[in-house]
């Protein structure tokens, strides 16, 4: 596959992949529509980074090692079940107290590496992540390809999904919309909380079959 034939392809792949509903668009969506737009833009740049990781062991040819190897994928599913369960439960908690009307939760929003750190742990420990991955480089990218464009395209996916969690973030933290939002206060939480358990017993209940 050419160069530019593959970036496009490339392109159109992976904004359909970004876009679809997930752990990582709940957990931007919340950190915007709570705690503004600095907290989605930083979680969707530790979102970004976290795909680094699942480049780098797919250019290595061990995306295909850990999607057809039950215990190596049994263990992922575990662990990132495990975290999206972790972070549902910290919402399900929430209180009314918690929820920031006017920008920010004391503590939480404030601290621009943790809000990176959760995105990217986020994306790293989602568990569709290594069969997407294979999917990818089978299709378009390759062990094979010359490493500066191998390069390219991982930056490339990178910035793609950055763009996308932006727009998102940006939308999301029009006045208009947030307000709204912010109207159901904590349980606005509480139902990010809920998504984010039940996305994670799916992938529990997903590891043990």
């Amino acid at each position: 596959m050419e160069f530019w034939q593959g970036f496009l392809t490339l392109t159109l792949v992976h904004l359909l992949a970004a876009a679809s509903p997930g752990p990582d668009f709940a957990l931007v969506s919340r950190q915007s529509l709570l705690h503004g737009r600095k907290a989605g833009l930083l979680t969707s740049v530790g979102i970004a980074a976290g795909l680094s990781v699942h480049i780098a062991y797919s250019a290595l040819g061990m995306a295909a090692i850990i999607a057809h190897s039950a215990g190596w994928m049994t263990a992922i599913k575990i662990v990132g079940g495990l975290y999206l369960i972790y972070l549902g439960s910290k919402g399900i908690r929430a209180k009314p107290a918690q929820t920031a009307l006017a920008g920010e939760t004391a503590g939480e929003a404030r601290s621009g590496r943790k809000l990176v750190m959760s995105g990217f742990l986020c994306n790293t420990f989602n568990p569709k992540a290594p069969v997407y991955f294979l999917s990818l480089f089978t299709i378009i990218l390759s062990p094979n390809l010359p490493l500066e464009t191998l390069c390219i395209y991982g930056l490339w996916i990178m910035l793609l999904q950055l763009a996308w969690f932006s727009f998102v973030v940006f939308f999301l933290t029009q006045p208009a919309v947030r307000v709204r939002f912010l109207a159901l206060g904590h349980w606005l939480d509480r139902l990010f909380g809920v998504t984010m358990v039940a996305l994670g017993l799916r992938v529990l209940s997903s590891s043990t079959k």
